[in-house]
């Protein structure tokens, strides 16, 4: 365990949104965690784990403890069918994902470039391009907060759904995801049905590299690279909606795409976004992506309020727009705790 001398959160925060936190520890090992979790120094004291902060906004200075996760290590079981890929939480996301293109493991192609540590994946189940982790996820390793001791969900306890899981519920804030395990079929199909992925049907010689660099290149045209522009990926769930009010919107929104699921149609957020005219829409210097209407960029000295505001601006208008209430990925701190994006705006708009 190490104890950080600066108390500087924009570094660990894709957003680069420059706030403090009262302490900042970093755990590089799951005893660390314990000895964090266990010590009467921090008994008091709120505390946050945060692995690669993209997908969190610090709206102000964080009063507690904020434990970066830096807990690293894979490992592969063979067996006749599937490899089972065991990954420790702090691992980088879109790392893994070329390192299994790059080791003839594959399954997770479609997954590429999402930002973020192997930790977060299951709270928000990611997915993209057709694939989402419960697709490849045979079980989650987590410390139990209470007890300080290890356990293992399978699949089908997670309870994923859409950017959904029992991380986001049941277990929010009781636990810390430590490893995950992917089970990855050895007898592999290309995934191709989901959008320009579609260019690759030739089924026959489409190869795990082909896949990858496909969705790299839609992704680096798409969206900003966090190191250049701060941003947090998709700001917005996609929403899903009733089939009724979809054929509704038709009427007025002949060109509104939609996706069939179980409850409806899951409507693309960007569209909607875009189509609302919002594009490279600012204020002061938070911004719409000019290219990716999901995407909520701090142009280099936004303010956490700066995209509170926008935020609020942009689902107000596709309300308006489309009666549809979108409801943000992003996860946002204030005053040591998560909060929601309508409270958060009420408070700073009196």
């Amino acid at each position: 365990m190490k104890i950080l001398l600066s108390k500087e959160l924009k570094p660990y925060n894709s957003f680069s949104i420059n706030q403090n936190a009262e302490l900042i520890l970093q755990a590089d090992s799951v005893q660390d965690l314990i000895d964090i979790w266990s010590d009467d120094k921090y008994s008091d004291m709120i505390k946050l784990p945060l692995g690669a902060g993209s997908n969190t906004l610090f709206c102000n200075v964080f009063n507690g403890v904020v434990v970066l996760n830096r807990i690293y290590g894979r490992s592969v079981i063979e067996t006749e069918g599937d490899y089972f890929l065991k990954v420790s939480s702090g691992e980088d996301w879109p790392n893994l994902v070329e390192w299994c293109v790059d080791n003839g493991l594959p399954g997770i192609e479609n997954l590429a470039m999402i930002p973020g540590c192997v930790g977060t994946a299951p709270i928000q189940n990611i997915g993209a391009y057709g694939l989402e982790l419960k697709d490849v996820c045979e079980s989650v390793e987590y410390l139990d907060l209470d007890s300080l001791q290890i356990k293992t969900l399978q699949n089908t306890d997670c309870y994923f759904g859409y950017r959904e899981s029992i991380f986001k519920h049941e277990l929010k804030d009781k636990c810390i995801i430590t490893a995950i395990t992917l089970r990855l079929a050895k007898k592999w199909t290309p995934l191709l049905s989901y959008g320009p992925l579609s260019a690759l049907r030739d089924k026959k010689t489409t190869t795990t590299r082909d896949v990858f660099n496909k969705v790299c290149e839609i992704r680096c045209q798409k969206l900003p690279d966090p190191k250049v522009l701060g941003n947090a990926g998709s700001f917005f769930k996609n929403p899903i909606i009733s089939s009724k009010q979809y054929f509704s919107l038709l009427k007025s929104y002949p060109n509104l795409p939609a996706y069939d699921v179980k409850d409806g149609k899951k409507i693309p957020a960007g569209w909607l976004i875009d189509n609302a005219g919002l594009k490279g829409f600012k204020i002061n210097d938070a911004q719409v992506h000019k290219e990716q209407a999901l995407v909520l960029i701090n142009n280099g000295e936004a303010t956490s309020d700066d995209i509170l505001k926008l935020a609020h601006h942009v689902k107000l208008t596709v309300l308006n727009m489309y009666n549809i209430e979108l409801e943000h990925e992003v996860r946002f701190y204030a005053n040591g705790k998560e909060s929601f994006l309508s409270e958060l705006f009420h408070e700073r708009s009196h």
